[in-house]
C-alpha cells in the first residue's frame, strides 16, 4: 500500500525583483488614410449638427419643465475593419467621459465589423473636439511633420448624437418596446450621490426602480422597470447613463419525486456517521432553501445555519432543488455512502441560503446583490468558519458569450475581497442544455450552447458536467440507450467554445458527474433515474431520496471536494483550493476521443473550452506519494508602482521561485519519462463597464503569468529572457521561451485568472528546470490610477507537481529534507 503524504507548502519562496516587460512589438492600429481638409470639414459639420439638435431638444424640454441633462452624448464610429482610437476620446480633467465601446457588424451583408464609442461631453466643453479637428487641419507636429491628432481624427469615420441603441449592450431583440421590462441601468460613477440623483430623475420620469444597487469601479448598476420611451427619456435627462441591459431571469430545476421509502437505508448510514462537532469548513448552498429535518441533513445542517435573503420567504425548501444540492454537497457520492459498510466521516457542515422566492414567477432581481447578501448572511452567522459558496442557480440563456454581467462581476467583486480584503471561494454551475430537441444533436448542441450567467465569472470555479452513467436497469427501457458514452461530456453541459477566445476566461474550469440522457428507438430523448445522481429528497416524511443531474449535481460535488481539501489543509487560501481542483483534473480518454482531433495546442485549447481541465481527482488534490510530489507556494506580489521621475505608472515586481528540486534523483533516472504540471491561481478585481475591454478599461485589475526555465538555462539567462529590467542596455536574451514543450502553451492557457499546463519529458531534462517566474500583466489598477489601487498587493497560489510512473522512485523525501519538514503519513491507500 502506497503511503499518502502531505503536499509541501513552501514558505516565502518567491524572490522579488523589479520587472519590466520585454517589448513584443505588438500589432499596429488599423487607421485609414484621409484627405485632412475634406475629412476635417465633414467632422466639423457633423459636430455642429449634433450640437444644434441637442440644444434645440434641451430648450424644448426646459420649456415644459422636463428634466434635462447639461451636456451631450455623442457616438463616434470607426471605418469598417479599422480601429477607433477610443482612449483619446476621453479627457477626465475636462469632464469628457468614454461611456461604452462596442464592435458591431457592418449592415451591408458582409462579415465586416466597425467600432462604436459613446462619449459624454458636458456643457461648456463643446469646443473640445472642434479644437482637436482644427489642429489636425491646420497644424503639424515638430518631430514628424504629420498633422496633429492625426491618429485620432483619421480613425473617426463619423460622429453623431447618441441614440438608445448606443447604450443598449444586450441582444437587440430584448430591447423594451411599449411595455415595461426589467432592465439593468449602468451608471457612470460608483458613489451614492450618483445613485440618488438617478433615483430622483427616474421618479420624475415615472420609472419603477428596484431597491438596492451594485457598485463596481466607476459603475453603479440599478434595476428598473422601463419601456423604450423611458430609456429615451433617461438619455435626455441624465448625464451619467453608461449602458442599458435586459435583466436576467434564473433557471429553476424541477423533477418529479420518486415515491420510494428508503428510511432503513438512511438509518443505517446515520448509524455509521462520524460528524465533526465544531466544523471549521462550511459549504454555503445558495438555492431554494433546505429542509434540514431529513435524517441525513440534520447532523450537518443546523437550524441556525439556514437563512433566507427575504425573511418573508421562510427558510424551508419550496421545490426540492436546494435540498438535493445539500445531499450531494454533504455526502459527495451518497449512493456510495449508503452501499458502503464502513464509517463515513464528515468534517464540514452545510449552510443554506434561500435566494429564490417560494411562490409565483421570479420577479427579476439584481441577482448580484442577492448573491452578495446571501453569502454575507452565512458569514455573519459564523465568521470563524471557512465558507465555500456553492450556487447552481443560473440564467436561462448564454447570451453574454463570456462578457461580464452585473451578476458575474458581483461574484468577482465578492471573491476578490474588493470591499473587505477577504478572499472567498465561490463555485458556480456552467448552466445546462435542457431541450430534448437539442439532445438529438449531441454533442454538437453542447458546443453551441454557451455557459450561462454567472458562469463567466473570472474568479469563480465554474463547473460543467461529464458522465460515467450508462447502465439502464429498468426493464421498460430495454430498447433505450444512453446518449453519451462513459467518460464523455454530459448531454446537459454548456461550453464556452462560441466565446471570443483571446478575451474571455476558459470555462468551465472542471467537469464532474452530471448524469446522462436516454435515447429511445423512436428518436425521443428523456431523463431517467438510472442515469442521474442520488441525493436527499425534500419531502422526507414521504420519501427519503430523489435524483439530481446536470451541472447542478456537478457543482454540488465540486463543493464537496473543495470542502475535503480545505478540511485537510486549513491554512490553504481560497485561491489554492480552486487551484488544487484544477491542478488535479485530467481529461478522460472519451473526452479526448470526442473532441481532440489531433494532439496539437490548438485542439487542446479547444478541448479546454468544452471540458475545462477535465475531471478532478480527490486523491491527487489531497496527497502526494513517494513518486508524485506537489509543491505549493502562497505569495503576495505588487504588480504596479508609480514611476519615480514622472507622473506615470509602471509594472513593479516579478517573483522568481528557485524550487527545492530532487535533481540527483532525476539525473539518475536519465531517459525515464516524467510529467511536470504547473498551476497559477489568483483573483482579479472586476471593472465590468463595457468600454472596449482594453487600454485603461480592461476588466481585470491585473493579470499574472508563469514561465519555467529551459533545460540547462541558468538563473541569469532565465531572468534576462523574462525580464527586460535584468538586461544591460541593448542586450537581448540568449534562449527561446521553450513554449514548444507545453501541452497547451501560453496562447491557450493565459485567459482568465487561473492558468494550468503540463509537459512530459525525460527526468534528465527536468533535472535543471527548477525555476518558475511569476510576472504581472497590465490591468486597470495601473491604467486607472485615479482609483488609487495602483499600489495594491495581489495574492497568488502556485502549484507545481512532478510525477514519475515508477512507484519505486522516491522524489518526495529529498525535497522534504531540503525544506526541513517531517514526512507525515496521511493513511494507506
Amino acid at each position: 500500500m502506497a503511503e499518502r503524504l502531505s503536499h509541501i507548502f513552501l514558505d516565502h519562496s518567491g524572490d522579488p525583483s523589479e520587472f519590466t516587460s520585454p517589448s513584443t512589438g505588438g500589432g499596429k492600429d488599423r487607421i485609414p488614410r484621409r484627405d485632412r481638409y475634406q475629412h476635417s470639414t465633414m467632422l466639423r459639420q457633423s459636430l455642429d449638427t449634433a450640437w444644434q439638435t441637442a440644444r434645440k431638444t434641451a430648450e424644448q424640454r426646459t420649456a415644459v419643465s422636463l428634466p434635462t441633462k447639461q451636456g451631450i452624448y455623442l457616438e463616434f464610429e470607426s471605418a469598417p475593419e479599422h480601429d477607433l482610437v477610443t482612449k483619446s476620446l476621453e479627457d477626465r480633467k475636462a469632464g469628457i467621459r468614454l461611456l461604452n465601446v462596442q464592435t458591431i457588424p457592418v449592415q451591408d451583408g458582409s462579415e465586416r465589423t466597425m467600432t462604436l464609442a459613446t462619449v459624454y461631453i458636458p456643457a461648456g466643453k463643446e469646443g473640445h473636439f472642434l479644437e482637436k479637428i482644427r489642429r489636425y487641419a491646420e497644424e503639424e507636429t515638430k518631430k514628424s511633420g504629420k498633422p496633429k491628432n492625426e491618429k485620432l481624427i483619421n480613425s473617426i469615420e463619423n460622429v453623431r448624437l447618441a441614440v438608445l441603441g448606443s447604450f443598449w449592450k444586450d441582444d437587440p431583440n430584448l430591447m423594451p418596446g411599449e411595455n415595461d421590462t426589467w432592465c439593468e441601468i449602468w451608471l457612470q460613477g460608483d458613489d451614492e450621490d450618483t445613485e440618488q440623483s438617478f433615483r430622483i430623475i427616474a421618479h420624475q420620469i415615472g420609472i419603477d426602480v428596484q431597491k438596492g444597487a451594485l457598485r463596481f469601479p466607476e459603475r453603479t448598476v440599478i434595476l428598473a422597470k422601463a419601456n423604450r420611451r423611458h430609456l429615451g427619456e433617461l438619455i435626455e435627462a441624465f448625464e451619467v447613463i453608461a449602458e442599458f441591459r435586459c435583466a436576467k431571469e434564473t433557471a429553476r430545476f424541477f423533477r418529479e419525486l420518486n415515491n420510494r421509502d428508503q428510511t432503513e437505508w438512511v438509518k443505517d448510514l446515520c448509524s455509521r456517521l462520524s460528524v465533526s462537532g465544531e466544523p471549521a469548513v462550511a459549504v454555503t448552498i445558495l438555492d431554494t432553501g433546505a429542509n434540514n429535518g431529513h435524517l441525513l441533513l440534520e447532523p450537518i445542517l443546523k437550524d441556525d445555519d439556514c437563512h433566507a435573503v427575504d425573511p418573508l420567504w421562510k427558510k424551508t425548501d419550496h421545490d426540492g432543488h436546494g435540498t438535493l444540492m445539500c445531499g450531494v454537497a454533504g455526502y459527495g457520492d451518497l449512493q456510495g455512502a449508503l452501499e458502503s459498510k464502513g464509517k463515513v466521516e464528515i468534517n464540514h457542515c452545510l449552510e443554506s441560503v434561500k435566494i429564490l422566492p417560494p411562490q409565483g414567477e421570479n420577479n427579476p432581481k439584481l441577482y448580484g446583490d442577492i448573491t452578495i447578501q446571501g453569502v454575507s448572511r452565512a458569514e455573519l452567522q459564523e465568521p470563524r468558519r471557512s465558507h465555500i459558496a456553492c450556487m447552481a442557480v443560473t440564467s436561462k440563456d448564454g447570451r453574454d458569450l463570456g462578457r461580464p454581467s452585473s451578476w458575474s462581476a458581483a461574484i468577482d467583486k465578492l471573491t476578490s475581497g474588493y470591499d473587505d480584503d477577504q478572499k472567498r471561494l465561490f463555485i458556480v454551475a456552467a448552466g445546462n442544455v435542457t431541450e430534448p430537441g437539442e439532445w438529438q444533436c449531441y454533442p454538437e448542441s453542447n458546443l453551441t450552447n454557451s455557459v450561462h450567467d454567472p458562469g463567466q465569472s473570472w474568479n469563480a470555479l465554474t463547473v460543467g458536467a461529464f458522465t460515467g452513467k450508462t447502465r439502464l436497469t429498468d426493464p421498460a427501457l430495454a430498447d433505450h440507450e444512453p446518449v453519451a458514452l462513459a467518460g464523455g461530456l454530459s448531454p446537459f453541459s454548456s461550453t464556452s467554445l462560441t466565446w471570443e477566445s483571446k478575451k474571455w476566461p476558459l470555462k468551465p474550469d472542471i467537469v464532474l458527474e452530471g448524469g446522462n440522457v436516454a435515447r429511445g428507438p423512436d428518436g425521443s430523448h428523456s431523463e431517467q433515474d438510472d442515469l442521474s445522481v442520488l441525493s436527499t429528497g425534500y419531502e422526507h416524511t414521504k420519501r427519503q431520496f430523489d435524483f439530481i443531474n446536470a451541472t447542478s449535481a456537478a457543482t454540488a460535488q465540486a463543493a464537496w471536494v473543495a470542502a475535503q481539501i480545505q478540511s485537510a489543509y486549513p491554512k490553504a487560501w481560497p485561491e489554492t483550493i480552486r487551484g488544487l481542483l484544477v491542478h488535479s483534473a485530467q481529461w478522460t480518454e472519451e473526452m479526448k476521443r470526442q473532441f481532440l482531433n489531433s494532439e496539437n495546442k490548438t485542439n487542446r485549447a479547444k478541448l479546454l473550452r468544452i471540458c475545462g481541465y477535465g475531471v478532478p481527482n480527490l486523491d491527487r488534490a489531497l496527497a502526494c506519494y513517494r513518486n508524485s510530489l506537489t509543491l505549493i507556494a502562497q505569495e503576495e506580489i505588487q504588480p504596479f508602482d508609480k514611476k519615480m521621475k514622472s507622473s506615470g505608472y509602471r509594472t513593479k515586481d516579478m517573483h522568481l521561485h528557485e524550487l527545492p528540486w530532487p535533481m540527483d534523483v532525476l539525473l539518475s533516472l536519465g531517459e525515464a519519462p516524467v510529467t511536470l504540471k504547473i498551476t497559477l491561481s489568483y483573483f482579479v478585481e472586476p471593472a465590468p463597464g463595457e468600454i472596449g475591454w482594453k487600454d485603461r478599461y480592461r476588466y481585470a485589475s491585473h493579470a499574472l503569468r508563469f514561465d519555467l526555465n529551459n533545460v540547462g538555462e541558468d538563473r541569469e539567462t532565465f531572468l534576462q529572457r523574462l525580464n527586460a529590467a535584468a538586461r544591460e542596455d541593448g542586450e537581448k536574451p540568449d534562449s527561446s521561451s521553450g513554449s514548444g514543450r507545453w501541452q497547451i502553451g501560453s496562447n491557450g492557457r493565459d485567459q482568465g485568472s487561473i492558468h494550468s499546463d503540463s509537459w512530459i519529458g525525460t527526468a534528465a531534462e527536468l533535472a535543471t528546470c527548477n525555476m518558475v517566474g511569476i510576472y504581472p500583466v497590465i490591468g486597470w489598477w495601473r491604467e486607472r490610477p485615479w482609483l488609487h489601487r495602483w499600489d495594491r498587493r495581489a495574492r497568488y497560489a502556485l502549484i507545481i507537481s512532478i510525477h514519475t510512473p515508477d512507484t519505486k522512485v522516491d522524489i518526495y523525501t529529498p525535497v522534504a529534507n531540503m525544506v526541513s519538514i517531517p514526512i507525515p503519513v496521511k493513511g494507506k491507500q
